[in-house]
Formats: structure tokens, C-alpha cells, sequence
């Protein structure tokens, strides 16, 4: 695949990247800011969430209505979402539309007023938002074992924040934290679609010149893993279980190693575990693995809902599958299966300008460049049986964590620990 990438960089900073793609008549563009919820503070969890909140609710010249309608006169959309190491905010117009587009995204992004009475409502709306996540425990299971997992760390603290942090985040703490943070080195703006690169960074340059060059760059620690096992009980009808070990890095040349592993153990409807624990047995509804990948840092995780009386079997079916990609080399075909599904969800997915701009941000945030998506299909065939098999057994070597969301009898409980303890 042909790909045409362009990079430059501002005087204060700022790095524009772009993708020209031909014969579309669409641009994805998205204003990427390198802070995320774990390099906040202690004292002031869940303020990225907010400010991403925040920057839709009205600058100097434009109201909240104001913005949406201007978004929705374009045909496109807008968004913009917080993970633990970015902020991003985003939107998919038409060609025509780009310079409207970038106007608005760069108003909202340095002319946001964070009025009392705009952050107050919000405030409500995000503890809404928490109460949600309260509800559906197949999504709280994944933020109680990052609290468990990364505990003592950033990583630990959810996106959201706690109802008590989000209380107590002030306007004021709201620009302080933009004013110090979103910074010339801490910010780059991309594009893909039909694009030229030079009116771009024109562009760029004239709406981002009064972003700082100086500022505070994101720091943070490398956490270590928590081990062993917590169980938090809950009335449900189902036992939530979530069991993860180390895994790579963003950075690490291994990752497309654990891509495939984790597409043959239970990334796929045709993965070891889908095929073993809800096909054959019916013992769970969903089951799936997933990969959780930082700049310093990585995990393995593995989701299962299943009835609390055959959570043993589960956990024990789930460590099976681990050590048999550990213990014994794959086979060419399985081999060839995975990568020929990872292929096809890469270019299914590279027919989206929205996919090709995060891609463009993620490889200049994680690596500092480019990756084309040749080298991406160049690495995944050179992936052999042997390195699946290391990348199992390097996943193995540190041990297991599990948490438990649900109703869980104490011999079951027991028989859990026993399980997840063994090595």
C-alpha cells in the first residue's frame, strides 16, 4: 500500500503530521495532547476526563450550541476521548470543510472559558457518567483490576476520576492544568484524507502561534505488577472474572509477537479460548483476551463471564490455554489463520480516514515516526512459532493477577486462588 506521510514541526513545538490519501473526498483531522490520566496528581484524578468535557461547552466567541451546530453544519462529526497517556479531540469533515473544521477544533482547544455555571452541569453529567460504569459490571471489572493491577500507580486511577475528585475540580483547576500542560512539545495535530501537507501546516502555524513553547512535560513512573488475587461481591447473576500477566510495551519490537498471541488465544471467534470455553463447554457467554500496552509498560489480559459455580473451571481452562501457547510451538496453519486476521482487520479498517490519522498519531507519539502499514504486514510475516511461544512464556514469568466481580462461594473462591497461584 502506497502510503504519503509528512511531518513538521512549529516553532513552539507543535507537530503537524499528515496523510494525503487519494480519491477520497473526506479529512479526519485530530488535535492529540501526550497527557492522560496517569500523569495526573494524586489530589486531582479525573481532570483530563473533565477538561475533555469542557472544551465543547464554549470559548470567548462561541456558546455550546454554537459549536454543535457549527460541527453539524459541516455533515461531519466531532469527538474526543481521554485514555491514561492522551487526550484527543477530533472530527471527520469533508475536504471542503477541513479549514472550518481546524478553526473551530483550535478554538475550542485554546479559547475554552470553563464558565462556572457550563462546569457545574458537567460535573453532574460526569458523575452520571461514573454511576454508569457502576452498573455495567463488564466494564468496571477492567477499571477494579487496573486499580488492583497498577496499584500505587497512575495507571491504577481511572480516566473517569472518583466521585470525590470530580467534586472537587474547580474552574480554575480546569485552566491551570490546560495552561500548564497543553504546551507546544505536548501537543500534535493530524490528518489523513485528501490533504495537501503544505496549506496544512500553514494553517496549523496561524491558528496554534499563541500555544506556548514552554511548559511541563508529562512524567510519570513505571509501575510494578500487583499479584494474587481480590474479590469484590456483588449481587449479579453472573461472576466477572479478569485475569491479566506482564506483556510488552508500546515501544517494544515484541508487540507484534504478543498481537498474535493474542489473536490465537482469544482475540477471535475461532481463538483457543472462545472455541474451548463457549463453544465446547457453554460455559460463558464472552470470553475474550485483549492487550493493554504503554510506553513503559504492558499486560495480557483475559475476560470471562461465567456462572459462579464454574468459575473454577474457567480460571482453570484459561491457564491451560496460556501454558499450552507456552509449552508447546504452534502449527502453520493456526499461524497462518492469525495473521491473515490481523491483515484483514488492518485494511478493512485503513479504508477510514479516522483510523489512518490515530494511526498517524499513535506511531509518532509511541515510536517518534511513521510506520507505513507495509511494515506493519513486514513485521507480522516475520513472526515465527518460536517467538509466539517466548512471548508466552515472558508473559508467564512474573505470575498472575485475577479479580473477581460477583457472587463467589468460599470454597469456589478458595479453589480460584489455588489455580491462579500456580506458575
Amino acid at each position: 500500500m502506497k502510503q504519503e506521510y509528512y511531518k513538521s514541526t512549529l516553532p513552539n513545538g507543535v507537530r503537524v503530521l499528515s496523510e494525503y490519501i487519494p480519491n477520497v473526498c473526506s479529512v479526519s483531522v485530530g488535535i492529540w495532547v501526550t497527557v492522560g490520566s496517569r500523569h495526573e496528581g494524586p489530589r486531582d484524578p479525573g481532570i483530563s476526563h473533565f477538561i475533555e468535557h469542557m472544551i465543547f461547552k464554549g470559548t470567548e466567541q462561541r456558546t455550546a450550541l454554537d459549536i454543535a451546530k457549527a460541527f453539524d453544519q459541516m455533515g461531519g462529526f466531532s469527538n474526543a476521548f481521554t485514555s491514561k497517556e492522551t487526550t484527543c479531540f477530533y472530527a471527520k469533515v469533508l475536504d471542503s470543510q477541513l479549514d472550518r473544521a481546524l478553526e473551530l477544533l483550535s478554538d475550542i482547544l485554546l479559547h475554552s472559558r470553563f464558565d462556572e455555571i457550563e462546569v457545574e452541569r458537567e460535573r453532574q453529567v460526569i458523575l452520571q457518567e461514573i454511576g454508569m460504569l457502576e452498573d455495567s459490571p463488564d466494564e468496571l471489572i477492567h477499571e477494579l483490576f487496573s486499580r488492583f493491577y497498577w496499584s500505587g500507580n497512575g495507571l491504577g486511577r481511572s480516566v473517569l476520576g472518583t466521585p470525590e475528585s470530580v467534586r472537587g475540580i474547580s474552574p480554575q483547576d480546569l485552566r491551570d492544568y490546560v495552561n500548564k500542560n497543553y504546551v507546544g512539545h505536548n501537543i500534535l495535530v493530524a490528518a489523513a484524507g485528501n490533504i495537501r501537507h503544505e496549506s496544512f501546516v500553514a494553517r496549523v502555524g496561524e491558528l496554534f502561534r499563541e500555544i506556548s513553547p514552554e511548559g511541563s512535560s508529562p512524567s510519570h513512573s513505571t509501575p510494578e505488577p500487583h499479584l494474587g488475587s481480590q474479590f469484590f461481591h456483588r449481587d449479579l447473576e453472573q461472576l466477572h472474572i479478569l485475569i491479566g500477566c506482564s506483556g510488552p510495551s508500546s515501544p517494544d519490537p515484541r508487540r507484534y509477537h504478543a498481537l498474535l498471541l493474542n489473536v490465537i488465544l482469544g482475540g477471535s471467534m475461532s481463538s483457543r479460548l472462545f472455541q474451548e470455553i463457549r463453544e465446547k463447554r457453554g460455559l460463558a457467554y464472552s470470553v475474550y483476551s485483549f492487550l493493554s500496552s504503554f510506553q513503559d509498560t504492558g499486560m495480557l489480559g483475559i475476560y470471562a463471564g461465567t456462572s459462579p459455580s464454574k468459575a473454577s473451571s474457567v480460571v482453570e481452562l484459561i491457564q491451560r490455554e496460556v501454558h499450552r501457547l507456552a509449552d508447546r510451538p504452534l502449527g502453520p496453519a493456526e499461524l497462518r489463520a492469525a495473521r491473515d486476521h490481523i491483515k484483514g482487520s488492518l485494511f478493512l479498517s485503513a479504508e477510514n480516514t479516522e483510523t489512518r490519522m490515530t494511526h498517524l498519531a499513535r506511531s509518532e507519539i509511541t515510536l517518534g515516526r511513521s510506520v507505513t502499514y507495509d511494515e506493519v504486514i513486514r513485521s507480522i510475516d516475520a513472526v515465527t512459532p518460536d517467538d509466539i511461544q517466548q512471548m508466552a512464556r515472558s508473559c508467564l514469568e512474573n505470575g498472575y493477577a485475577m479479580v473477581c466481580l460477583g457472587p463467589i462461594g468460599d470454597r469456589d473462591r478458595e479453589e480460584c486462588e489455588r489455580i491462579i497461584s500456580r506458575t
